[in-house]
């Protein structure tokens, strides 16, 4: 597949969203009831893929060949090819970007977000970048900006003539983020401050796409306690908005230092800027909250946007993930070459005929099927953590969504590098040329393992403060659903699957001991084999959700019969899942031996010896 055909196919999106997600549950609620009903999902789908296909997609190749470009000085430090100009204009007139941000009377589901960004980020996992951030900003608007700050931001930023963007990394406090050297200095207006400091690695940092860009900038006030406590959070715009009128007045001395050159995503504008190179750089703090005894508010109110894009994160690598794969789907259906193992004196046949090619294919769409489905159960989750009826289940859903956060945000996209190679893989050495999608989808792809807190930091919050809030009682249930799926759901028909899922569970509690244990006692160890326990909690409730999706399949196709248009979409459906189970699930085991054995070669390596 070149650079700008998108082949991707939306059935299983429909098939997740419209018939296996308890969709009617959350549109019965008294946030949506009055608004919209299931198939009202089509229509922001059909659109976005038209938009997707026609408009983002035959950009991408124009966002990796040319990209964003650096010129300096203080207007518009970076230009955007016309066919950028373009894109985002015809997403802000759908309305299909950071629109999905607001979240008052009738807002759309975040859940129905979720196809939207995977198909945009499958379209052009770099352009997507000018809105998603702005998005997150809006998050935190809304969570803890005050009304007037609410009011002179929110409308121009829903309404895409101002971008948003987080900035936390600085060159010397890259993952930790307690180490920022920002400073905020306090001036005559009351939380009005002067701001000084430098920010690295900030996606859409600048951009001629919209008039004004609203950096939220962490910073530390004079006497704030040092780590992460210490941190504030403020508005800092490129222009200076007057915070009374909301009118946008002079350059606000936010110097674009220069572009980053990245291996993939070359179409976003990822900067380093410097505040206050003038000493005329000023910052709102994010709800005017003092900072009492040295403490600070900025992580907690950053947090509401980091969780939200470490979700959004997971969606960017599954847009690359379906990407490749439909891209080795069509190859593989047209490429010609050798013979059938079964007929070594036949003709040549396409190598979608071949055994190991059907298992790179297999590996691909299980993988690809899993990762949706559980991204797209979290930002359902995350709709009724808060939209629930009562507190209990509020509680509840925030809990699961806690959890399957850093499995979102880490395993899809370690995965991403495996399964884009895959699809690279299929197309033989023409994978390797850029004339063709997996090049690109697999340069793209490898920053969302470092975006958001680095993929281990993911996983220590996995095994750390998931695996024993709430004194453990939130992950016990999180276990027990597994459990109980596997104790009431099992059927002669995935006799052999539910049984190793069954085996698989046990596998991953013995590994949850282990950490327990090294909790109390050997914590290097623990934090060695983090990354691979959260892998083990990924695959089996992955395997949970697709055998639920194999169950429901399988009633679809005994109802409709064998000559069904959709009949071999269901097929599908069930192979993934088993699949997945005997193939991915499978992994946990060879994990929980490797934790058993015990190996600490690599901690007791002298360093000398690495050479």
């Amino acid at each position: 597949m070149p650079h700008n055909q998108f082949l991707m196919n939306t059935r299983d999106i429909k098939f997740v969203i419209k018939e296996w997600l308890p969709m009617g549950k959350l549109l019965s609620l008294d946030a949506y009831k009055e608004y919209y009903a299931i198939d009202d999902i089509d229509n922001f789908l059909d659109v976005n893929f038209k938009v997707c296909r026609d408009v983002m997609c035959p950009a991408n190749k124009i966002a990796d060949e040319v990209g964003a470009t650096f010129v300096g000085g203080n207007e518009n430090a970076v230009v955007t090819p016309d066919e950028f100009k373009t894109v985002y204009k015809t997403i802000q007139d759908a309305e299909l970007g950071q629109q999905f941000g607001f979240r008052g009377d009738g807002k759309i589901p975040l859940v129905w977000y979720s196809p939207i960004l995977e198909m945009q980020s499958a379209a052009s996992a770099a352009i997507v970048m000018f809105w998603c951030l702005t998005q997150g900003a809006t998050t935190v608007l809304q969570d803890y900006g005050t009304p007037k700050q609410q009011e002179i931001y929110l409308e121009n930023m829903y309404a895409g003539k101002w971008c948003g963007t987080m900035g936390l990394t600085e060159p010397g406090a890259g993952s930790e983020v307690g180490a920022v050297q920002s400073k905020a200095f306090p001036t005559e207006t009351p939380h009005i401050y002067k701001m000084k400091g430098q920010k690295c690695f900030i996606t859409s940092g600048d951009h001629d796409l919209a008039e004004n860009i609203v950096h939220l900038m962490l910073a530390k006030t004079p006497g704030a306690l040092d780590g992460t406590p210490g941190i504030s959070l403020f508005i800092v715009p490129k222009f200076w908005v007057d915070p009374e009128t909301g009118v946008m007045g002079a350059w606000n001395d936010v110097t674009s230092v220069g572009i980053e050159h990245k291996m993939g995503i070359h179409g976003s504008s990822t900067l380093t800027l410097a505040m206050g190179e003038n000493d005329n750089c000023l910052g709102w703090m994010v709800g005017e909250v003092e900072v009492k005894d040295g403490r600070g508010k900025g992580m907690s109110q950053m947090f509401a946007y980091m969780n939200e894009e470490r979700l959004n994160t997971g969606l960017f690598t599954l847009g690359c993930i379906t990407s490749a794969y439909y891209a080795a789907l069509e190859y593989t259906k047209i490429r010609v070459q050798s013979k059938h193992s079964t007929n070594p004196k036949g003709p040549s046949v396409r190598i979608i005929e071949h055994e190991d090619v059907r298992r790179m294919l297999m590996y691909q769409k299980s993988g690809m099927e899993a990762i949706r489905a559980l991204i797209y159960t979290s930002y359902l989750y995350r709709d009724l953590e808060v939209d629930a009826a009562t507190p209990e289940e509020r509680a509840y859903y925030g809990n699961m969504f806690a959890i399957n956060n850093p499995l979102c945000k880490a395993y899809s996209s370690d995965m991403a590098r495996i399964l884009t190679g895959e699809a690279i893989q299929c197309h033989g050495g023409y994978g390797f040329m850029e004339e063709y999608a997996g090049a690109q989808l697999y340069r793209d792809c490898v920053i969302h393992g470092i975006w958001e807190g680095t993929n281990f930091i993911q996983s220590q919050d996995y095994t750390g403060r998931k695996f024993t809030m709430d004194k453990g009682e939130p992950f016990k249930k999180w276990v027990a659903e597994i459990d109980d799926f596997v104790a009431t759901q099992k059927t002669d028909q995935f006799a052999a699957e539910f049984a190793m899922l069954g085996d698989a569970i046990a596998s991953f509690k013995n590994i949850v001991d282990l950490n327990a244990a090294w909790t109390a006692g050997d914590k290097q160890m623990k934090q060695l084999f983090a990354t691979r326990t959260m892998h083990s909690g990924a695959r089996v409730y992955c395997g949970m959700l697709l055998l639920s999706q194999a169950l429901l399949a399988a009633n679809k196709l005994a109802e409709l019969g064998e000559d069904h248009f959709d009949a071999n979409f269901y097929k599908g459906k069930i192979a993934s899942a088993k699949f997945y189970v005997m193939n991915h699930v499978t992994d946990v085991f060879g994990f929980e031996k490797a934790m058993q054995a015990g190996d600490r070669s690599s901690i007791d390596i002298p360093e000398a010896a690495f050479m």
